[in-house]
């Protein structure tokens, strides 16, 4: 197969392209090359998508499949499509479950309600706008393809080259020792998916012109038991887990699920519903999940190559968690 990915450098859409050269395709990754490189075997065509002529170099060939691994920027989805929507028979865009209206109901399937359409052009990763421009990207994918196309609903992600920090927080602090504050939540839901699973399974995808509307997520598990299965693959011989109460955090203004002073993963309770959501459907279409240590062990190996003790985009400093214990007299 010849296969475009709109991205193709970092994270998800570089494991996408991995894998598609992996199994013998011919990949061609447009991306503006700034995030990382493409994969060995894949052919970087060096685009700006912000550009509205960025992809015209393109709109000359033909591909099998074109994946759009774009974030949350309508225009740049508007401009493939314009490009691009003629030259290839399947195309995949990746949503993400924030394109659900309800964040507290468990249990929901891709028949539940959205959020409104914000028709923003440009690139906003913001909670308050991401979901409601998804949800834009993915009516302009649906208006123009109709059942040429596949939409993926992804949960949590991850896994090797994520650059949220979010999962990857949990194995590198843990791989550190010492006190380690976890939030005292052992029964609040959560599901994740290794990006190299997710990535295989879009492949697949391509492969098979599998269309309509999937959720890509992993099986419910609980906070508390992934957060010891993580320190039992990761932690340290010294390491002491300390719990404190949700509560308490929220005062000392540590914030939940992602991004600085946080604790990443952990949820209020009225957000249940964004990591519940049915992984049957996906797991009937040929979706396959790697235990967890593997995932662990392997992003574990990606943390340590950037170091342990780097800034990061998620969790607590060295410095706020030793103050944070203090705080707490613990």
């Amino acid at each position: 197969m010849r296969i475009l990915v709109l991205g193709g450098t970092s994270f998800l859409s570089r494991w996408i392209a991995h894998e598609a050269v992996t199994r013998g395709h011919e990949v061609i990754c447009a991306a503006r090359g700034r995030s990382g490189s493409v994969p060995v075997g894949a052919r970087l065509v060096v685009v700006d998508r912000d550009r509205p002529d960025a992809l015209a170099a393109l709109a000359q060939e033909r591909f099998d499949a074109v994946i759009d691994v774009a974030r949350a920027a309508l225009g740049q989805v508007l401009a493939a499509l314009d490009a691009l929507a003629d030259r290839a028979p399947h195309w995949i865009f990746v949503s993400s479950v924030s394109a659900y209206a309800d964040t507290a109901t468990v249990g929901q399937t891709v028949d539940a309600p959205l959020r409104e359409a914000i028709r923003q052009m440009e690139s906003d990763t913001s909670g308050e706008r991401y979901g409601g421009i998804k949800v834009a990207c993915e009516t302009s994918v649906r208006e123009r393809l109709d059942n040429r196309a596949l939409i993926v609903r992804p949960g949590l992600i991850g896994g090797p080259w994520d650059r949220t920090d979010r999962f990857g927080y949990w194995p590198a602090r843990f791989a550190r020792g010492g006190r380690a504050i976890i939030p005292d939540a052992t029964r609040q839901p959560i599901q994740h998916i290794d990006v190299r699973d997710l990535a295989a399974w879009i492949v697949s995808a391509a492969e098979t012109r599998l269309t309509g509307t999937q959720d890509a997520v992993g099986p419910i598990t609980e906070l508390g038991a992934l957060l010891r299965e993580i320190a039992d693959v990761a932690g340290a011989s010294d390491l002491e887990l300390v719990p404190v109460d949700p509560k308490d955090l929220a005062e000392a203004q540590v914030s939940p699920w992602s991004g600085p002073r946080s604790l990443p993963l952990w949820l209020p309770a009225d957000h249940d519903g964004l990591v519940t959501h049915d992984p049957a459907p996906a797991f009937a279409a040929g979706l396959k999940i790697r235990a967890l240590a593997e995932t662990v062990h392997a992003t574990l190996e990606d943390e340590c190559a950037r170091g342990l003790h780097r800034s990061r985009g998620a969790g607590l400093s060295a410095d706020d968690e030793r103050d944070l214990l203090r705080r707490f007299g613990l």
